[in-house]
Formats: structure tokens, sequence, C-alpha cells
């Protein structure tokens, strides 16, 4: 339809549409308004503002798994938001910025879904190297390769073992070289207490003793020492309780010290087990070496030593003990013991000859009175 139609106000309030030709019209509120042509006025051109679109984050094409995005940088009285002014924001304001994952894995760390309760703050769940939370295949790889291999248990296993043996020598170690001498020292005490005990009270007679018995004391003053002979060489009965064995047996049967002739032979230890003999190898050519029994003292004289022999040299007891020097018979004595310390491997020999005999009631040789 081509025919004008007059122009009516609008339902906003608006200024009504004016007729052509400047011929007013009576409008509905009954007010005339004059036409004004158009011709030559301009009016400015606004743009149609699009409706801002919400920020949708990109589909990562390898997982759906959650992550937290960057924070968007919108400019903002002319200025842009940086990731640390955002996370700044999100510290201050409490409210965390990104997805839903990152909203849950803050209201954890505050105590709670909701931000509730006390105590101390869960920790926070995996995640892999790029701050992304770790999809359940992931996660069993991490559990499988934080799992120990065989050779790592193995390892393990031998390394404990190797502990505990070092810690077992190092017990066995402390008891050989210190307990069995606190031990023997004690043994020998209490047996040369008792010797001297019964001397005192006349209830030992010299004679026959059995084997394991206590009969007399070894006095080597220079070395410091006073220990019980007993008779025979036996470890347990009498080495190893730290005192000196006779040689008393066959075939290795030696002279006491009241025989008119012979030689008196006695074994020792020299380490562990009072080592009574430790430091033999120190005695020099003339040093006494005194055998206290019940009626008499028989001091000696050190003669000769010999630093190495086999342990299956027995001549060293012969009653003219072949390289002693001595060339007759005579009344000797004979130290033996283990060369070097802490082995058994040679023996040492030490000599000496008698020089005086001395009964008791006379008191003490001048050798111990020095």
């Amino acid at each position: 339809m081509t025919a004008l139609r007059p122009e009516r106000e609008d339902s906003y309030g608006g200024v009504p549409y004016e007729s052509y030709d400047s011929v007013p019209y009576e409008t509905s509120a009954g007010r005339e308004v004059p036409y004004e042509p158009s011709v030559g006025r301009e009016v400015p051109y606004e743009a149609p503002v699009a409706p801002e679109a919400p920020y949708e984050p990109p589909i990562d094409d390898e997982t759906v798994a959650l992550r937290i995005p960057e924070p968007p940088t919108r400019p903002i009285g002319g200025e842009s938001i940086s990731a640390t002014d955002a996370s700044s924001a999100s510290s201050a304001t409490g409210t965390p910025m990104g997805g839903r994952a990152a909203r849950r894995r803050a209201a954890k760390r505050r105590g709670g879904r909701h931000g509730a309760g006390g105590g101390t703050a869960a920790e926070p769940s995996e995640s892999s190297d790029e701050g992304r939370p770790l999809s359940r295949v992931e996660a069993r790889r991490q559990a499988r390769a934080r799992k120990p291999g065989v050779a790592v248990v193995a390892s393990r296993a031998i390394g404990e073992v190797f502990i505990t043996t070092g810690v077992l020598m190092l017990l066995f170690v402390t008891y050989q070289l210190w307990w069995t001498n606190v031990r023997a020292h004690a043994q020998a005490d209490r047996e040369a207490s008792s010797l001297q005990d019964d001397w005192a009270n006349g209830k030992r007679n010299p004679g026959t003793f059995s084997p394991g018995q206590g009969f007399a004391l070894l006095h080597i003053p220079k070395l410091d020492v006073v220990v019980p002979i007993a008779e025979g060489v036996s470890n347990k009965k009498v080495l190893d309780r730290g005192m000196v064995g006779h040689y008393a047996e066959d075939p290795l049967k030696t002279a006491m010290p009241e025989a008119k002739t012979g030689n008196f032979g006695l074994a020792g230890h020299r380490n562990t087990h009072g080592e009574p003999f430790r430091y033999i190898n120190k005695l020099q050519p003339g040093d006494a070496i005194v055998v206290e029994t019940q009626d008499e003292y028989f001091v000696y004289k050190m003669a000769k030593m010999l630093p190495v022999t086999s342990p299956s040299n027995t001549s060293v007891l012969d009653p003219v003990p072949p390289g002693s020097g001595f060339t007759t018979t005579g009344r000797y004595i004979t130290l033996t013991t283990c060369t070097p310390e802490f082995t058994s491997k040679y023996r040492l020999i030490v000599w000496g000859k008698m020089v005086e005999e001395r009964p008791r009631s006379k008191g003490k040789p001048d050798a111990l009175v020095e």
C-alpha cells in the first residue's frame, strides 16, 4: 500500500512522526506538531553492539580431565591483568580463579568442600608436571614406578645381611679382646687368693696335682705379672681361665721346680683370656723370673729368647734345649706362647736358668723385694 498514513506516538513516549509538506495533523493527544523536513540534517551513525560471548575453555585433544585454565588477560582501565596479579587477587579475596576442579582443590586446602572443618589442611591431589590432575592410567603407572623392583629388594636384603654380620663381628671382637680378659683376670685372682689361703692354713702339701689344680705362683717383676700356675695345659681348665699351665703330661712332661735337674716348662696366652705372657718378648737376659710354691721361692734369670719357631718344635722342652745356650743338664725354665700377636701360627720361646732356691721361712728373694 502506497498511501501515506499519519504518524503515531511510539509506545516509549518519543516524538511522533510528522506528515508530509509541513501539514499539521492532530495527534492522539490533541496537539499539533509542525512538519520539519529531514533533508540536510546529518544523523551520526552508530554501529550495532554485538553481545559478548561467554568464555569457554578450549577442549583438550588428549584428555578430557579437568584442569585449571590460564587467567584471561582483559583490558581493565587500559591495563591488562597478568597471571601473578590474578593469583594475588584470588588469594586476597579467597575465591580461586579457574574451573570447578580448581575450586574443589582450593576448598580441600581450606579444610573441606565448603571451607569448614578444623585440623590440618588436606594434601592436594596428585598432578602431573604440567599442573593438571593425573588420570587413572597415569596414577597407576606412577604407583608401579614407585614400587621397588626385585633388584632393589635384593640389594636391601644383602645390605641388611652385611650390616648384621658386621655388628656380630664387632660384638665377637669386643668379647675376645675385652670380656675374656675381664673374666680370666677375675678367675685367676680368685685362684691365687685361694692358693695363698691354703698355704697359710697348711691345707695343701707339695706332691702330685690333678689337672687344672693350682700349685704355685709365677712372678715376672719386670712385667708386673703375678699369675697362678696350674697342672696341665688344657685351654678350658687352665689357659682360658687366665692361669699359666705346666707341661705335665706325656709326651711333653717336664720337671717340677724342686727337681734337682730338669726343665720346668710353662705355657700361657699372649692375647685374650688374661694374656699373662703378652709382653715376655720384652724380657732381657738377666731379668728375674720367680716361681713361688708353698715352701720355697725358685729364682731364675732369663738367659735366651727364640723369637719364632714352629708349634711342632717340642725340643724346646728337652732337659737341655737346643738353641738355648745350655750345654749340660741343670735346673731350667721354659716359657712358651704364641706369636705374632693375635695369631697362633708360630711360637715364642724364653729360657731361664735357676740361680737361687730360697725357703719361704727366710722371706722373699731380692728379686721380689726390689
